[in-house]
């Protein structure tokens, strides 16, 4: 405190500025994703890590044209501002989206668009999370969810699940190991559908069940579907939003069926949150941008959208497959996870090995992947990786799986050779990685 009362700020060498960064600022870091886009950029690395659509599967004609005709006969309100809930006719079409996963009956006024459902995830952690709260998450959980909720000062608690999704009985005994130690759960966020990223999807049998736990424990759920209509043989099952419209908040996005640019996305939610996230958008940006809705609702007019979807379907399963069989071929002691849509494989590696550790030498091999370590909340996950498929060329991936093979084999040759290891061995216990209620902290 200095003589005049005005409390002395003291920084460091880095930043003047850091003792008055709120308390919540400690949460933000930057992602191991993010922090592997800079080296997957370079040509010369195959890059299995960052999970950006195939754009170029997309005609291009389809989009100028839209944007010509939003340009041509609504440029005056493409280049205004707009409602904070979003652009009427765009969210009549998310309606028609919706449907196919079994959402009917919703109203145009319970959707919510954002900037990618991303912000929307942030509004729904900004409306419920106190410091100190508790969030249930499937073990692992997308990245981006975890860095929102870090940011929002929650503890995330991972729940185990295994190759049809998330556990009931798991759920179950993890909310009363909370509920005793008094601990607040404010909601289950689930990636239900071809998850990021295990790749696995929640049975439908499990689907009802899950629901019944949170409804029983008056827990909110909190949906996250970015990949459901990309799906390569039989579809998923319908939404869960579609089976408790009061209990669950959907999260949509167009970032992987139609462009990540547009950067539009949405939420369906009960009416009263829909009206605070509405005001938190307000509070945020404003509105979202008028020209991408513009530009989807044109697209969603006049395009085949169903049939792109489908041809999207296509180029990702070629590429899974790709991938699976690679896999078999030159790793075949691993363990890995076989989606039926989506963009993501998770793979399992024996328990003496590390993901993140390893992956200077990966990228020395020029192939880039996503360490397990990535997804957890806990620093579980550094005997796994996640490997995406969706961007590179068939060829290219099996070009990619070809050098990590060569680093996987060689760590597992020198540990061998002078770590004295014997016999190396996955990981004993099946499925996912996954911690039982017992060990949470």
């Amino acid at each position: 405190m200095s003589t005049d009362g005005v409390p002395e700020r003291t920084g460091n060498n880095l930043d003047p500025w850091y003792a008055n960064y709120a308390e919540r600022a400690a949460g933000f870091a930057a992602s191991e994703v993010r922090a592997l886009f800079a080296v997957a950029s370079r040509p010369e690395v195959v890059s299995l890590a960052g999970g950006m659509p195939f754009v170029s599967a997309l005609p291009q004609d389809l989009i100028t044209s839209s944007m010509d005709r939003v340009m041509r006969e609504q440029g005056p309100t493409a280049l205004q501002y707009g409602g904070g809930a979003g652009i009427p006719a765009l969210r009549e079409h998310i309606l028609d989206v919706m449907s196919l996963e079994g959402i009917r009956g919703a109203s145009v006024d319970d959707v919510v668009t954002s900037t990618g459902s991303q912000q929307a995830l942030d509004f729904v952690a900004k409306l419920f999370l106190d410091p100190g709260d508790v969030v249930l998450a499937e073990a692992p959980s997308y990245v981006g969810a975890l860095g929102v909720f870090r940011s929002y000062q929650a503890s995330v608690v991972h729940v185990a699940t295994d190759d049809d999704g998330l556990i009931p009985e798991a759920l179950r005994e993890t909310i009363g190991f909370l509920r005793s130690q008094g601990r607040r759960i404010k909601f289950l966020y689930t990636i239900p559908n071809f998850h990021n990223p295990a790749g696995v999807t929640l049975s439908a049998e499990r689907r009802p069940e899950i629901l019944e736990i949170c409804r029983q424990n008056e827990i909110l759920v909190l949906e996250d579907n970015p990949y459901g209509l990309l799906h390569f043989g039989e579809p998923a099952p319908n939404a869960l939003r579609s089976m408790d419209p009061e209990g669950v908040i959907y999260l949509g996005s167009f970032s992987k069926t139609l462009a990540p640019g547009f950067r539009v996305g949405w939420a369906l939610a009960p009416h009263a949150i829909r009206e605070k996230l509405i005001l938190a958008a307000e509070s945020a940006v404003l509105s979202p941008s008028s020209f991408s809705q513009l530009v989807v609702a044109e697209y969603l007019s006049t395009a085949d959208w169903r049939g792109q979807i489908d041809t999207f379907r296509g180029v990702y399963r070629e590429r899974k497959d790709a991938m699976i069989e690679a896999l078999g071929e030159y790793l075949p002691q691993l363990r890995w996870t076989n989606p039926n849509g989506g963009f993501y494989v998770w793979v399992t590696m024996p328990d003496v090995l590390d993901s993140k550790q390893m992956l200077p030498r990966a990228v020395r091999e020029l192939v880039a992947y996503t360490p397990g370590t990535a997804f957890f909340a806990d620093g579980r996950g550094r005997h796994a990786m996640r490997l995406s498929y969706c961007y590179p060329t068939p060829e290219a991936i099996r070009l990619g799986i070809r050098r990590l093979a060569t680093v996987i084999n060689g760590e597992l040759d020198l540990l061998d050779t002078f770590a004295g290891t014997g016999t190396l061995q996955l990981p004993a216990k099946p499925g996912i990685e996954s911690a039982p209620p017992s060990d949470l902290k």
